[in-house]
């Protein structure tokens, strides 16, 4: 349901001092990844990427709802039958995810996986759905029908034919985990970014912080400011490749749980906190929120701040970050 786009450009600075910048990209996770690490040598470097890629695999295979042996398939399957007893790690990743939904008024919600039939964004939707086929879409659709027992680890889905999927978090909680790994092993210093969800640690070989890059998608490309995200997450979410035009308006990708309708009015959302799993989230929201609405609860909560590009190509950001004083020249 989700596309993240690889918007953000990060400024690195290659020394000759002994820690050297090693980067890799691949796909995991059915998308790109860039794992950059500060180290001695090669040889080093490789064994800690090789690590961040297995935790991520490993990530993969426990909230994957497209591998039938997945606990995430195995609590769909027995949506309206049964509880699913899981790992204490996916229960408290559907727990905290519920927890945003609360925060973001259902505009966050994991259950969106049963409306993925509805809006297709390969050209063949042409015209407005039937209003009637886009209420059906979610009838199965709440996280309020999501029921947790602590005590048992157990994860029940009320309504068959119900699903939940991680498309909204699940690249930011992978980037996340492979980082915290990363620091147990010793690592300095590094970046997990996964297509725009990204977590950095340390800071670069010369002392500085890690930068980056925020573009407008209407404007070429252009970075428009460099802001420093040392220990800091960031995603950038975007629909300026994945959307359709419907009687001269234009919907994202990213649908509207609530509803069940695209949204729509901006184009690319930037949003920093503690964690790309967070941060995944309340990008998400801001899409289906709007501008105004998005902008006003992001300023409402420590520590999360955004920066986003209307479909005018307008930049608007919450209160407390600086882009003026980083405009890049």
């Amino acid at each position: 349901m989700k596309y993240f786009l690889l918007i953000i450009t990060i400024v690195f600075t290659f020394t000759l001092n002994a820690q050297k910048t090693h980067k890799r990209t691949l796909k995991l996770m059915g998308s790109r990844f860039d794992i950059t690490v500060i180290a001695a040598t090669e040889k080093e470097a490789n064994t800690y990427i090789d690590i961040a890629v297995a935790e991520i695999t490993r990530i993969e295979n426990l909230i994957s709802s497209w591998d039938s042996n997945s606990q995430t398939s195995e609590i769909n399957r027995n949506a309206g039958i049964k509880p699913v007893k899981v790992d204490k790690e996916l229960y408290d990743l559907i727990e905290r995810a519920i927890h945003i939904s609360k925060l973001t008024d259902g505009a966050f919600d994991i259950s969106y996986a049963s409306m993925d039939r509805i809006w297709k964004f390969d050209g063949s939707v042409t015209e407005m759905p039937k209003e009637s086929v886009i209420k059906a879409s979610v009838a199965k659709v709440g996280y309020q029908n999501i029921v947790l027992n602590k005590e048992n680890q157990t994860v029940f889905l009320k309504l068959e034919g119900m699903k939940i999927g991680f498309g909204a978090i699940g690249k930011g909680y992978a980037a996340d985990k492979a980082k915290q790994l990363l620091q147990t092993k010793g690592v300095k210093a590094g970046i997990i970014n996964a297509s725009g969800d990204m977590n950095t640690w340390g800071k670069q070989t010369n002392g500085d912080d890690w930068n980056v890059g925020i573009t407008n998608p209407l404007n070429k490309n252009n970075v428009f400011a460099l802001l420093p995200i040392s220990g800091k997450a960031v995603v950038t979410s975007g629909n300026y490749e994945k959307f359709i035009m419907l009687n001269g308006k234009r919907y994202s990708h990213i649908i509207d749980p609530r509803t069940g309708y695209p949204s729509s009015g901006i184009v690319s959302v930037s949003v920093f906190a503690p964690s790309a799993e967070l941060a995944d989230a309340l990008a998400t929201s801001i899409f289906v929120m709007g501008k105004d609405v998005g902008l006003n609860f992001i300023n409402q909560l420590n520590g999360i701040e955004c920066i986003i590009v209307d479909d005018k190509g307008k930049i608007a950001h919450s209160k407390n970050i600086d882009i003026q004083n980083k405009l890049k020249n």
